[in-house]
């Protein structure tokens, strides 16, 4: 009798619609087997091993949001499992419950920035999605709608193809598994500059004049913004990115009702707009495609 051990199950959590494809890592896995997450039947996709040590692959069943034992127990030739040989681990895999809205981390950005022009440069501070200037050219300033007086408009992103990244084009490369080498497709995130215009406006021109110090100020004391990586886990830490002046102040103290403005760009560079795509295994790769892989020949 081989009687199987249960050592690890991997990703040790996974939402609770199921479906998710988990790799048990333990040893003494007969070639049939039949994996429980709590009471729940996992669907069978194999097993193999190598150097002593067993993998069986297995995609989760549907379950409520909570932590299971993970059972995998040896089956006989009929499907029948094998009285003793049978292993688990307590509280091995977690069910989530998938969240249904996340707020995207553009408008964490947008609010953070916000929230810092607020409290370092002036109280009435607001954002916009677009502003409507005349077409007058080389004006640019003739800003439609305006909170009361002093206020800064916070307007954008465009986005800039940033010049230290390539485009997110999908490749493929062979990648080491305990049953030979697999073919993994990757696409990684897209990554560009956020460019913001900030329009700054005032009754009188020393007032301006005192906002456009105060905005240089902001700029050169603020080289980069921080968020955290995940707003519902802080133990995920932060992440920064750099934050840069673009363009020149253009002024105009002769504006609509005696409204004096000016506007200057800038950049938060260096943003994801998108997360890529997993590193899913996919097809197993023999020697000649390996080594057209190997030799840049491969699919890209």
């Amino acid at each position: 009798m081989a009687v199987p051990v249960l050592s690890g199950v991997t990703p040790a959590s996974g939402p609770t619609s199921g479906g998710d494809l988990v790799r048990l890592t333990g040893s003494g896995f007969a070639e049939r087997a039949q994996v429980r997450f709590g009471d729940a039947l996992a669907s069978f996709v194999r097993v193999h091993g190598e150097a002593g040590t067993s993998f069986a692959d297995v995609r989760t069943p549907a379950r409520s949001e909570g932590v299971v034992d993970v059972e995998i127990a040896n089956l006989d030739g009929d499907g029948t499992p094998i009285p003793g040989e049978v292993a688990l681990l307590a509280g091995a895999y977690r069910y989530v419950r998938p969240r249904t809205a996340r707020e995207a981390d553009l408008t964490r950005l947008v609010r953070r920035l916000l929230q810092e022009l607020k409290r370092q440069i002036a109280a009435n501070v607001s954002a916009s999605v677009s502003v409507d200037y005349d077409d007058t050219p080389g004006d640019g300033l003739n800003l439609i709608a305006m909170a009361s007086l002093p206020a800064i408009v916070l307007s954008g992103p465009t986005l800039r193809p940033n010049r230290f990244y390539s485009t997110n084009v999908p490749h493929e490369e062979a990648v080491a598994t305990p049953s030979g080498p697999e073919l993994v497709r990757h696409k990684p995130p897209y990554t560009v500059d956020l460019v913001f215009t900030l329009t700054v406006s005032a009754a009188r021109t020393a007032e301006l004049l005192n906002l456009m110090a105060a905005v240089a100020t902001f700029l050169n004391r603020n080289r980069s913004i921080e968020l955290e990586r995940d707003a519902e886990d802080s133990t995920r830490g932060m992440v920064s990115w750099e934050l840069d002046p673009d363009g020149d102040f253009r002024t105009d103290l002769a504006g609509p009702g005696d409204v004096r403005a000016f506007t200057c760009g800038l950049l938060i560079r260096g943003f994801d707009v998108d997360e890529g795509l997993p590193r899913d295994r996919g097809k197993a790769v023999d020697e000649t495609e390996l080594e057209l892989l190997k030799t840049g020949g491969g699919e890209c």
